[in-house]
């Protein structure tokens, strides 16, 4: 999720990692497969679907977009190599995603579109059966909020139980559950204090708040929509489009005041752009006195609990931390229904590791997963995405390490298991402008939704950043010790009070001067001991004291000692996987939503058996008390082996049940029917997608339906062993 008062533009790593693409030239490079499911009414990215059906005159009008951007992208590569200064190289850098912008917005126009989802169709269905829905809404309702009903709670929680077993029970993972509270320092050190802001705007006479980027952004498609837009003002607002993203305040300002932009709910004046720091403030508590904000990331409760995690892992690297928890952020105007939200679900994972030794145990297993990779060189040669094994993407430079690697690759497989569509899944690496200056690598995994490409999870290796923050702020050595292979000598520099004349001369206060020395890195130490030289004054800051402590020679001496070593101290580098599971869930519905072939009105939710709300639903084909006992018989064996199922027993056809029961994603269906009365006694099954069945014995239908749900069997392999159950769905 990123900011762009977060970004502080270094200089990073795509040339170096384009120049290592020769490695891989060899590797076979996959389109991905056509999406199914698009809409007339809603605009999408479709630049890699587009890619697969291009034609030659096609691509004929692509070439001068892609070579625009790849002449950009050669630029920039020839002055970091020659070194060139952060300032000469900025601009650059706008200009090569303003034509990056161009040849995306030119593949949308070219790209076709199926009509077969309609996204207002599937969030009648979500708020009709209650997935979710607004907060509050007898009220008018409150953006950015929602609340979940039966069935989103239901499928939300599915989703995080398998987060737990992919990541946390097979990775074997340190769980943690930290207070959403969190108190002003702790947010200060690690930057979200002064820098995790967007810029606001407001109407002067009403007060109402629009967030400047948002607010431009629907100037400028409105203009362009509109056929009475002089052609000279839609190449000025077709380029504001394209730098947006990039865009300061004076930016935002300039166009604001050229386009002459006013409030769109009352056409007042706006103010200059302000930055607006997004975190909830409060105080703990009745003083007021401690200042706190509601944490906008779980990560920062992981952080400042890693010396206990250490101790519980008996002080050895590598390991990881996870926390499942709620994060908040408070949007200028939250929009895009769960995309962007002032309140949300998080999964994070810390793994912590020796900055000098990135492999992963592991990473055999997973190295021959094939990813859709968007690479920052790729971007920059105004190329798409392409299909790479991780293996061979560490191997070429492409991904900095096989940690970050490996959690990609597991991130790729639960996005599969919980049913996103793997032609609409990608990873894209941050260019530098989009990455902190301590970030080694950053990749995050898009889906491809009716709002575009939406990150869903970020992965980033963040070095030792946030450790030695907190370390900085609390004094408190958050670092771990590695056994080296053979002892060495070290020369220890230490600064030792005279505790006599400090405690004459500064009396009670003298033990924070002790505390200050004691904290003194090396090459402080040896600063301390130039400036006492000849009769000199170090300047020492104490905690406390309002001026910096003068000591002298008679106060304070430097002593040097040699010392065997067996072991080093590290601080830790951390690879971080953060899952926003309301983007996710929200990305599953909409890849699952489905019509049925030949009757557009009954539409549907191919959801996996593993998150679906309820895995099965029980319908008898009569009310006829004949069926009760087996009704009942079924019943217990579902609880038994605590199986979700929903009784429908309603008076309605067979075909209307199994409608209402698909419509809100159940994968399974079992009728009771008269043949079910006879010895052994059976059920048919029902797969919802396929609206196949099949008979089986009653004894046998709640390991099948297990074995369905945990993906040890697919739905073709039941047919084959069962015998199928042919029926005509009727719908009176």
């Amino acid at each position: 999720m990123n900011r762009n008062l977060l970004r502080l533009a270094p200089l990073c790593t795509e040339a170096s990692r384009c120049l290592s693409l020769s490695a891989a030239s060899a590797i076979k490079v996959t389109p991905p497969q056509l999406s199914q499911r698009f809409s007339k009414k809603s605009k999408h990215r479709r630049s890699d679907l587009l890619r697969v059906m291009a034609t030659p005159e096609i691509e004929a009008q692509l070439e001068p977009y892609r070579a625009a951007v790849k002449e950009y992208g050669d630029k920039i590569r020839a002055l970091k190599e020659q070194g060139a200064a952060k300032a000469e190289i900025a601009p650059l850098v706008v200009e090569l995603k303003a034509r990056k912008k161009r040849l995306e917005d030119k593949e949308l126009e070219l790209a076709p579109v199926d009509a077969g989802f309609q996204r207002d169709r599937l969030e009648d269905l979500l708020k009709r059966r209650f997935f979710y829905d607004q907060s509050f809404a007898i009220y008018g309702g409150v953006t950015g909020l929602y609340d979940f009903g039966p069935m989103g709670c239901s499928m939300k929680k599915n989703m995080l139980d398998l987060w737990r077993r992919h990541f946390v029970r097979e990775e074997k993972m340190l769980e943690v559950e930290c207070t959403a509270l969190t108190p002003e320092p702790v947010l200060k050190a690690s930057g979200h204090v002064e820098r995790f802001a967007d810029w606001m705007v407001k109407d002067v006479v009403k007060g109402d708040c629009h967030r400047a980027d948002h607010l431009i952004k629907d100037f400028c498609e409105k203009q362009l929509q509109d056929a009475k837009t002089p052609e000279d003002v839609r190449t000025g607002l077709t380029d504001v489009l394209a730098r947006l993203e990039g865009f300061d305040n004076h930016d935002m300002q300039a166009v604001i005041e050229k386009y002459n932009i006013k409030s769109p709910t009352t056409g007042n004046d706006l103010t200059e752009p302000v930055a607006f720091n997004m975190m909830f403030a409060t105080q703990i508590g009745p003083t007021g006195d401690m200042k706190a904000f509601l944490r906008p990331e779980t990560a920062q409760g992981i952080f400042v609990n890693f010396k206990r995690l250490l101790e519980f892992n008996q002080g050895k690297l590598p390991f990881a931390a996870a926390q499942i928890g709620s994060g908040f952020r408070n949007e200028i105007s939250p929009r895009q229904g769960l995309i962007r939200v002032r309140e949300f679900t998080m999964c994070e994972i810390e793994h912590f590791v020796d900055p000098e030794e990135k492999s992963y145990p592991k990473f055999s297993k997973v190295k021959d997963v094939e990813l859709m990779l968007f690479s920052a060189c790729n971007q920059m040669d105004g190329k798409g995405a392409t299909k790479m094994s991780v293996g061979a993407a560490v191997e070429a430079g492409i991904i900095d390490n096989e940690t970050l690697g490996y959690f990609m690759a597991r991130t790729h497989l639960y996005l599969m298991r919980v049913g996103i569509d793997p032609a609409k899944l990608r990873f894209r690496q941050h260019l530098s402008n989009e990455m902190a200056h301590y970030a080694k690598d950053c990749w995050d995994a898009e889906c491809l939704t009716s709002y575009g490409w939406i990150e869903c999870v970020g992965h980033a290796d963040r070095s030792c950043y946030d450790l030695l923050q907190h370390e900085a702020a609390t004094k408190v050595k958050l670092a771990a010790e590695k056994k080296l292979t053979e002892p060495r000598l070290v020369t220890i520099v230490e600064a030792m009070a005279n505790k006599a004349a400090l405690g004459k001369a500064h009396k009670a206060d003298a033990k924070k001067i002790y505390a200050a020395l004691e904290q003194l890195t090396s090459e402080q130490v040896e600063e301390l001991e130039k400036g006492t030289a000849d009769g000199g004054a170090y300047a020492l800051a104490v905690e406390g004291f309002e001026k910096p402590v003068e000591l002298t020679d008679a106060l304070v001496t430097v002593r040097r000692a040699e010392k065997k070593v067996h072991v080093e101290e590290v601080v830790p580098s951390v690879i971080e996987p953060s899952f926003g599971i309301g983007r996710v869930m929200y990305a599953v519905l909409e890849h699952s939503f489905r019509q049925r072939e030949g009757d557009e009105n009954r539409s549907f939710l191919a959801l996996k058996p593993a998150v679906a709300p309820i895995e099965c639903a029980l319908l008898p084909i009569s009310s006829n008390a004949a069926l009760e006992p087996i009704v009942a018989r079924v019943e217990e064996e579902l609880m038994e082996n605590e199986i979700s199922y929903r009784l429908d027993n309603s008076s309605g056809s067979i075909g209307r049940r199994y409608a209402r029961t698909d419509e809100i994603g159940v994968p399974f269906g079992i009728t009771v029917d008269f043949e079910s009365a006879e010895e052994p006694q059976t059920v048919t099954l029902r797969h919802a997608e396929t609206m196949k069945q099949i008979r089986l014995k009653i004894t046998e239908l709640a390991d099948l339906i297990q074995k369905l749900s945990n993906e040890k069997m697919t739905w073709a392999e039941a047919q084959e062993k069962y015998p199928a159950f042919e029926t005509k769905e009727a719908d009176s």
